[in-house]
């Protein structure tokens, strides 16, 4: 994973043009992308329902490929690094964790395995996904240690209770989401967040201009994130010791104010 570039506006003309020239095999794959994703935009102008469409699409050819994972190496490196890092930061056996966006459960089979049985609770807004996140749990053969799956409209987490959860995960969520999105997130999660828990969420960091890339990816500065936690009364600090890690994004923790 090549180090973080948090100056380059990936939107821009000239960074196109140039990432074209440097890379003219992956023009095609590109165009192809470009063209689909119009046409889901067109068909689905609201966007969790448009990213809903193209979950579906990329889980129809490739469930690991997705979420994110250009190989099942790559899979499952990335499910333990997130694994791990939790575990550094204190996730126990006895803690309750809702994981946001769990996809086909790249990190949720290593949470699943290590919390009491009915500990683990994961959404996402693919049901698409989710099958074949009950595959993974077959193929680990952890039914019995009795997670929860849901599909889910929206980011509101109405349905949950309230402080319920020690830890809440989204990893490659707010990357994908437009800022109403996250707002309706961060104005949610401290209900069903258990005093002492904690929420990390993983973002697409520049320290530029703010952009998105064909409505699939949305980069944000760090204050941005901060300051919308801040405005649901949250405390939000950047965790330092995530960039030490071959991860693209950035981290963030997020808990109740003091």
């Amino acid at each position: 994973m090549p180090a973080k570039n948090v100056t380059v506006n990936r939107a821009s003309l000239g960074h196109r043009v140039s990432y074209a020239l440097r890379h003219p095999e992956r023009v095609p794959r590109y165009v192809v992308r470009a063209t689909r994703d119009a046409w889901l935009r067109y068909r689905w102008p609201d966007h969790v329902s448009y990213y809903r469409a193209v979950m579906r699409s990329d889980t129809a050819v490739n469930a690991d490929l997705a979420v994110g994972g250009r190989t099942r190496e790559r899979w499952l490196a990335l499910g333990a690094m997130q694994f791990d890092y939790l575990v550094k930061h204190g996730l126990r056996p006895e803690h309750r964790m809702l994981e946001i966006g769990c996809g086909n459960l790249r990190a949720g089979w290593r949470f699943i395995r290590h919390l009491d049985p009915g500990h683990y609770y994961g959404i996402d807004i693919s049901p698409d996904i989710l099958v074949a996140a009950q595959e993974t749990l077959v193929h680990t053969e952890l039914q019995d240690r009795l997670p929860t799956l849901t599909p889910v409209l929206d980011l509101t987490l109405r349905f949950l209770p309230e402080a319920h959860f020690d830890v809440v995960h989204a990893h490659s969520v707010f990357s994908h989401s437009p800022l109403p999105v996250i707002d309706e997130c961060l104005a949610n999660v401290g209900r069903v967040l258990a005093p002492g828990g904690w929420f990390d969420f993983t973002f697409d960091r520049t320290e530029g201009k703010e952009h998105q890339v064909l409505r699939e990816d949305f980069y944000y500065r760090t204050e941005t994130l901060v300051d919308l936690a801040r405005k649901h009364g949250l405390a939000a600090r950047f965790m330092e010791d995530w960039e030490d890690l071959p991860h693209g994004q950035s981290k963030i923790r997020v808990t109740h104010g003091s």
